[in-house]
């Protein structure tokens, strides 16, 4: 409202409402659907303008549980909205629900499904009934025309349950955003039926009380001859217990080009057939219990986590958290880590007392080009660091290293910016970015002093310390 009001104290005339009435009911369908509501007010013309914008976007939650009238008019004003005109499409559909369960909702959005929506966007009421001391859960559930649109393009659904249909087919549908759906469907079963499919995010639902009592829902199969990108989302919140469920997560995607995996949602994964990878960000740590590492000694999983790696070993970019560094180095203890012949650019955040297990990690990227490097400073760190190994890719092919975060810059702490100029053949170009150190521990001026000092074996390599006011360049 204030965005029009502005319109006309600038001017002195209600210019926006000369515009074309295809326009202004453009212009609403940025605004969530209350606002949108809200311009009726502003004059006649206005009137009825919100009934022909061509989305809806309604947060539900916001209605108290007590206030049943309240929520009667939203859905009133829903079906007036859907009966206004049967003939325009309704593109974009957003709405959340409040805990307890809305009578009629399901058929609702099945009719703004029939009305040719292409993005879809909901976020449904879960919540527990307790009987005889038990709670059971309830959950909406999507209609089943869901299953069969023809419009659909986008769909997130969270916290939803999703039924099994019989049939899928979605012949449009290129995005699937999956939160902590309840699944009464096979996600195999569901990916199948999408033909174009491009980009699959999932988020598990780690309490979901169906999938104790089936076994069958104990593997997720991620297939899929379209799917471009896949990504597993992190947690929403800390959790002090892991699923009562054991499940393993499947992916055999031949054209699969980015894939991250956020967070150790699932017992095992499994990875087949990976081969036009070029992106994987791994922010897992293959454990076992919830909190408890894994043992490098225990064969059947450190057999598990060598095939993850080989099947992935195709990607040419990869980035890393501290804590898959960790796991790695762990691993590495009884097994060798498989060789990443195609990668040409790692970003990997290592905790400084690890920075010992940097040569030894490297030598997995023989053709490594371009290093980002996050140092985290711990305070376990060992004084007695010595980078001695150099790894193949250190003296051959590495060609820029950017180090980040937060670096002890004291005398003597400065072997990993030192360790890479000193042993590496070809490299162009050494970044210490603007997160690289405290100014309030040391002045700009020691740094440059310090990294001025440092021998370099490639003679034209550029040393750039980004934080400066000024980017300085040293060659």
């Amino acid at each position: 409202m204030l965005f029009f009001d502005a319109l006309k104290v600038m001017s002195g005339i209600d210019r926006i409402s000369e515009l074309p009435e295809s326009l202004l009911t453009q212009i609403l369908s940025f605004l969530p659907t209350k606002q949108s509501v809200q311009t009726s007010v502003l004059s006649k013309r206005w009137k009825n303008l919100y009934l022909n914008v061509p989305g809806l976007d309604l947060n539900l939650s916001l209605i108290p549980y007590d206030a049943d009238e309240l929520l009667l008019s939203f859905l009133t004003f829903i079906d007036k909205l859907l009966e206004f005109s049967p003939e325009p499409v309704l593109f974009k559909v957003k709405v959340k629900c409040r805990v307890t369960m809305i009578d009629g909702f399901r058929d609702r959005i099945g009719t703004m499904i029939n009305r040719g929506t292409q993005h879809l966007d909901v976020e449904s009421s879960t919540y527990d009934i307790e009987d005889d001391s038990f709670h059971h859960p309830c959950v909406d559930s999507m209609p089943m025309n869901l299953y069969t649109s023809k419009t659909l393009v986008y769909l997130k659904l969270t916290s939803s349950g999703l039924r099994d249909p019989g049939v899928v087919f979605m012949p449009c549908l290129k995005f699937m955003h999956l939160e902590e759906v309840k699944w009464r469907v096979h996600l195999e079963t569901l990916l199948s039926g999408c033909p174009v499919l491009e980009e699959l995010t999932l988020l598990r639902d780690l309490d979901d009380d169906y999938a104790v009592a089936y076994d069958e829902f104990t593997v997720m199969r991620v297939r899929s001859q379209s799917l471009k990108r896949f990504r597993v989302l992190p947690l929403r919140q800390v959790r002090d217990c892991r699923s009562r469920v054991n499940c393993t997560l499947e992916i055999d995607v031949p054209g699969l080009k980015i894939m991250s995996l956020g967070e150790d949602q699932f017992d095992s994964i499994v990875v087949k057939n990976l081969t036009s990878l070029l992106v994987v960000e791994l922010d897992i740590k293959f454990f076992v219990t919830f909190g408890v590492i894994f043992n490098p000694w225990n064969l059947a999983k450190s057999n598990e986590i060598r095939d993850f790696l080989n099947g992935i070993s195709s990607a040419r970019h990869m980035i890393i958290s501290a804590k898959t560094v960790k796991a790695l180095e762990y691993y590495s203890q009884a097994e060798m880590i498989p060789k990443f012949n195609n990668l040409s650019r790692l970003e990997a955040v290592f905790h400084s007392n690890l920075l010992q297990f940097l040569p030894a990690f490297l030598e997995c990227f023989p053709n490594l080009k371009h290093l980002v490097l996050k140092v985290v400073h711990s305070e376990e760190m060992e004084e007695g660091l010595e980078l001695t190994d150099v790894p193949r890719c250190v003296s051959s092919t590495l060609e820029c290293v950017e180090i980040q975060e937060k670096l002890q810059w004291e005398e003597g702490k400065m072997k990993t910016t030192s360790y890479f100029l000193g042993n590496s053949a070809v490299l162009k170009k050494l970044i210490l970015s603007p997160t690289a150190y405290d100014p309030r521990d040391v002045l700009e001026s020691e740094i440059w002093e310090m990294v001025n000092k440092l021998t370099k074996r490639s003679a034209g390599c550029e040393i750039i310390i980004g934080a400066m006011k000024e980017e300085v360049v040293i060659i």
